[in-house]
């Protein structure tokens, strides 16, 4: 080769190689780049056709990537070319004959004028990526530094292939952990630098009543717009304080947080966390967000309960105590009648306690997932609600009690024992919460396919602000006459779970005329 033709070829090769840099650095996809590399590869040897083929990281095999100068519906005549003779660093010559044996028997099959093939490895570093097969047809021949002059554009597709796989793993982390944000059960919020919205997911866009696409792009302080604040500092004020300092922890908020387009408020809990680089300059703020409201409704209630069940104890206990001291005194003669008044007192408030303490167990074994049913299949309900009534009939002086049931109303299957505590609950209430006296009707009715029995009473109502805790776990009715009567507030709780493992339901309505009505089904099988 002389040296004007040795120039001539250098020129030509730098001027693919450009075109080829060109379409690298352009938006075009592997396939489309990899043709091109070939096309280029081919017409810079004056071949006649090429074929790439690429192994998959994933499974052992080869695949073909880009093909030029055969017919598509020619390629898989070319498997055992492709698939046959592999490929062994440093041991290529030896393979050129059988590579070309298995062309020679492919161009017989399909009629192509091909009579030679360069295999050439697509290496980056030390890893082999996939091979470039070029063929020759005709009169002409490879020289023997075909395989030299074709080594920079091998370079170049292994150096495609591995930046568009690099770019897949990448979309693919991204993609990833953009899924992991979205569908957290916690809020995730990223800010910028400037504390503009990056990220808003779709718990976040649930507790805060914010469009995911209408909170990003807005100000931290325009989004997030505090009602009441628990914690010392909104994120804005502690950032002008010179958060965060090096090795600061990270900013806990808290506060009731005005929800979007309602008149109400929730209790959220904001831990921010800033990013910093490698010189100590933050980049992002990533916000943990929790709703708290549930929480800090049952942290309330607790104490209630701890409250309420230390007076429930005290007052028996006193009452016990007191009486027993006074039929002890040494100095006392006391009579038949007053003996009698005084033990039977006693006994009647050791049956609250041992009320109390039931219900206390009831709850316990409820939580510990332990609550179970004796069931009976002979239950007569009107027998039950008419021995309830005649129970709490003398206890009062200023309420009519009156039953309301059909002559053939069914026997059921059930717990004898929990369904009468549920009817000893619901007739209490209708007491407790009718101070004033009235009528209580105890009703029962019958469905095709249930049962159902009602306590009515014309007592204060519920108000709707507190109907969704009526069920709740230690909860009673905010207002004056509950905190003067007694209560735990495990009655409707353990009387909505003791019909709920009956296959039942309860539930309540305020009266037209005054009063609440509380029913409960029973399945009649």
């Amino acid at each position: 080769m002389s040296t004007r033709s040795l120039v001539d070829i250098r020129i030509l090769q730098r001027e693919y190689l450009l075109a080829i840099s060109r379409a690298l650095t352009a938006e075009l996809d592997l396939p489309d780049l990899l043709r091109i590399i070939l096309q280029s590869a081919v017409e810079f040897v004056g071949g006649r056709a090429g074929i790439i083929v690429l192994a998959d990281p994933h499974i052992e095999t080869l695949r073909v990537a880009a093909v030029y100068g055969i017919p598509p519906h020619m390629v898989n005549y070319f498997e055992p070319l492709l698939r046959g003779v592999p490929y062994i660093s440093g041991r290529e010559q030896d393979a050129l004959p059988e590579l070309n044996r298995h062309l020679m028997e492919i161009a017989k099959k399909v009629d192509l004028d091909l009579n030679q093939v360069v295999r050439l490895p697509m290496g980056y570093g030390n890893e082999v990526i996939g091979l470039i097969y070029m063929f020759q047809s005709g009169n002409s021949h490879f020289g023997q530094d075909t395989a030299v002059l074709l080594s920079s554009f091998a370079q170049q597709a292994a150096i495609a292939v591995k930046n568009a796989r690099l770019y897949s793993q990448v979309q693919q982390e991204k993609q990833r952990l953009s899924a992991i944000l979205e569908q957290s059960a916690d809020g995730v919020m990223i800010l910028d630098e400037q504390l503009a919205i990056t990220v808003f997911n779709r718990a976040l866009s649930n507790m805060t009543n914010w469009k995911s696409a209408d909170a990003i792009g807005q100000q931290h302080e325009d989004v997030m717009v505090w009602q009441a604040l628990k914690s010392e500092m909104t994120l804005e004020q502690a950032l002008d304080d010179g958060w965060p300092l090096p090795g600061a922890a990270h900013l806990y908020v808290e506060g009731e947080f005005a929800l979007r387009g309602k008149n109400n408020h929730i209790m959220l809990g904001i831990t921010y966390a800033p990013l910093l680089d490698d010189n100590g300059r933050m980049t992002n703020i990533i916000a943990n967000i929790r709703d708290l409201t549930r929480y800090r409704e049952e942290e309330q209630l607790q104490k209630t309960f701890i409250s309420v069940v230390s007076h429930e104890l005290k007052t028996p206990v006193s009452i016990i105590k007191g009486y027993a001291g006074t039929l002890r005194r040494q100095d006392a003669h006391w009579s038949p009648e007053i003996l009698d008044e005084s033990l039977a007192i006693i006994e009647e408030e050791a049956d609250s306690l041992t009320d109390l303490i039931d219900n206390l167990l009831e709850a316990s074994r409820l939580q510990a997932g332990t609550f179970s049913l004796e069931l009976s299949e002979e239950v007569m309900l009107d027998r039950l609600v008419t021995a309830v009534m005649r129970k709490f009939n003398p206890q009062s002086d200023n309420h009519t009690f009156t039953l309301d049931f059909p002559d053939d109303f069914p026997a059921v299957w059930g717990d004898e024992r929990r369904l009468t505590q549920v009817l000893n609950n619901l007739v209490s209430n209708a007491i407790k919460y009718s101070p004033d006296g009235g009528l209580i009707t105890l009703s029962g009715r019958i469905h095709p396919d249930h049962v159902t029995i009602s306590v009515t009473d014309e007592g204060i109502g519920i108000p709707e602000h507190q109907r969704h805790r009526i069920f709740q776990q230690f909860s009673r009715l905010d207002n004056a006459l509950s905190r003067q009567t007694e209560g735990t507030g495990l009655g409707l709780f353990l009387s909505k779970s003791i019909v709920e493992a009956h296959n039942g339901r309860i539930w309540f309505n305020n009266n037209e005329n005054g009063g609440t009505t509380f029913t409960f089904s029973l399945p009649k099988e």
